[in-house]
């Protein structure tokens, strides 16, 4: 097992870099054609998702719930920066490309973690962040690795050589703007959208040239004068109403529609302070890929008061609904519902909660949420974090399940209150406190799963929920002692792995939620796992505290 834990002396360095550069030729571009047909390299991971329906499901099966018992570390390396790592590995022709806090991308070899070189980008000092300074990956095309950074730039770094070749700025940092998303690459664009809801910014999603850092287009979350949706504004309102876009999305290539989660309006806990729907907070958008036009849109939790971002990534399917095909999209949302929308034209098809609500009695026809506000001290459930929140989502198409990590039974106390917006501070209006199972109540550890009726059988913290999309209702779950947040990914061999913030890394049975495989690495897991395959041999990478693991079978 190799450990990487610094870096490697210049001439080292440079000869790693030439060894690298020599075992690159021409047809191992990454063009955009390879990321359209990226499911047919299952022995890389070349986007956030895995591919462009964000899925994470892969049809490597060298691993299989036969041997998944024989997993062992083969090579660890350590983040050089200290706090939670949040980044999701790209893996690119035996080569990995990874972030680390705040604002490094790493190419490593995927076979042995050894360092090939690493670009460190210092973050101005007015980057703020209202949850962690993090980055949850990079996104490639062609010769070059793209990076958003928490000063709210875009970088496009030379893959073989890890220099800089351009660095624009996206938004202005000074009054509250950063990017901690992988950008997503489409045709010869790169997109990202923005944070800084919490710091009363205008979000957007924006698409730039891959090869000059040019700006094509931006579409604003919140709609201006005159543009449709401006009257579910306010006044001024809307121009610090937050709706960042702080998650990757998901894209259609035969529709040619990009797909984003819009975060929460600002300021965060006092509607009142922002009369309406407030447009296009806490929606689904689907925008042309070539122009930002949008297309559609479809709002989970009008003028929200709970900071219920709708930032989750869009899972993209093709499935028989209601005996006919139709091009879904599935959305375990953080209100508490999980959603099927037609990704064609917005429709609502379904709606269903999953966790223990009482912000909403119910959806009605359209999915409109019928609320019903607590009184002041009550707590709301879900609470503050959700029923989920970013956390990595999955499918597979062969089980027909959804996959997703949940918070159960955990509500929040609000505290709203009247707050001045002040350009590059906090904008929240208010506060909160959370409510937990009362002590001595029953939890339920790893390992507890089955069939389950209803959230209210038993008393639990995280849990990861696989989702029959056809009824809303769970299929099974398997709880945890602690919350999670960690991601899914799936195999063509049926295994699902997971994690959570106990640090255990999981292989589940994806069809029954059997507990095959553990392995306790000392950290928080906190993103998805990915899978890839050099020299004939699967590997499944994941992340937990400070460390990232790479496993194999045992010869």
């Amino acid at each position: 097992m190799s450990r990487v834990t610094r870096r490697p002396r210049a001439g080292f360095a440079l000869l790693l870099v030439a060894l690298l550069a020599g075992s690159y030729a021409l047809d191992a571009q990454v063009t955009s054609d390879r990321l359209l047909r990226a499911a047919s390299e299952p022995h890389n991971w070349l986007t956030y998702g895995g591919t462009y329906t964000s899925q994470r499901y892969s049809t490597l099966d060298q691993i299989t719930p036969a041997n998944v018992a024989r997993l062992e570390s083969k090579w660890v390396v350590q983040n050089q920066v200290f706090g939670a790592w949040q980044s999701n590995p790209i893996v690119v022709d035996g080569v990995m490309y990874i972030t680390q806090r705040p604002n490094d991308v790493m190419a490593v070899d995927a076979k042995t973690g050894a360092l090939y070189w690493l670009y460190r980008h210092t973050p101005s000092a007015d980057a703020k962040v209202c949850c962690g300074a993090n980055n949850r990956g990079v996104a490639i095309l062609g010769d070059l690795v793209f990076m958003g950074t928490l000063d709210a730039r875009l970088i496009a770094i030379d893959r073989v050589s890890g220099k800089a070749r351009w660095n624009i700025a996206v938004g202005d940092v000074k009054t509250g703007y950063s990017i901690t998303m992988a950008p997503l690459v489409i045709k010869d664009k790169v997109l990202v959208g923005v944070g800084g809801g919490e710091y009363g910014i205008r979000g957007f999603v924006a698409a730039y040239d891959a090869k000059t850092g040019k700006e094509v287009w931006k579409f604003h979350t919140i709609p201006g004068p005159g543009e449709p949706g401006h009257d579910t504004w306010e006044g001024d309102d809307w121009k610090t109403g937050g709706a960042p876009a702080w998650v990757t999305g998901s894209y259609d290539p035969a529709l040619n529609l990009v797909y984003w989660g819009i975060g929460n309006p600002g300021p965060d806990w006092n509607p009142k302070q922002r009369p309406g729907d407030n447009l296009y907070a806490d929606c689904a958008i689907a925008l042309d890929a070539d122009t930002g036009k949008l297309k559609w849109y479809f709002q989970f939790t009008p003028n929200d008061p709970y900071d219920y971002d709708a930032v989750q990534v869009p899972v993209l399917v093709d499935r028989v609904w209601k005996g006919q095909p139709r091009k879904l999209m599935l959305w375990a949302n953080r209100n508490g519902f999980f959603y099927v929308l037609d990704r064609v034209t917005g429709e609502y098809l379904s709606g269903t909660p999953f966790v223990k609500v009482n912000w909403a009695s119910g959806l009605d026809a359209k999915g409109r949420p019928q609320q019903t506000p607590q009184p002041l001290g009550s707590p709301t459930y879900p609470g503050n974090q959700g029923g989920t929140n970013w956390y990595l989502p999955g499918y597979s198409p062969r089980t027909g399940l959804f996959y997703f990590s949940a918070w159960e039974n955990y509500g929040t106390i609000y505290r709203p209150e009247e707050q001045e917006y002040k350009p590059g501070q906090l904008f929240t209006g208010g506060g909160f406190s959370v409510v937990t199972p009362a002590p001595g109540a029953p939890t339920i550890g790893i390992g507890r799963r089955g069939p389950i009726n209803n959230w209210t059988d038993e008393v639990g913290n995280g849990a990861v929920m696989a989702m029959d999309p056809d009824t809303g209702q769970v299929k099974w779950k398997l709880r945890q002692f602690d919350v999670t947040d960690a991601g899914m990914l799936t195999t063509a061999s049926d295994l699902l792995f997971t994690g959570g913030r106990e640090g255990h890394f999981m292989a589940l049975d994806a069809r029954t939620g059997a507990l095959l495989f553990k392995a306790s690495l000392g950290g928080q897991i906190v993103m998805g796992p990915v899978t890839y395959m050099v020299d004939g041999k699967q590997y499944v990478t994941v992340i937990a505290g400070n460390a990232l693991f790479s496993f194999g079978l045992r010869d």
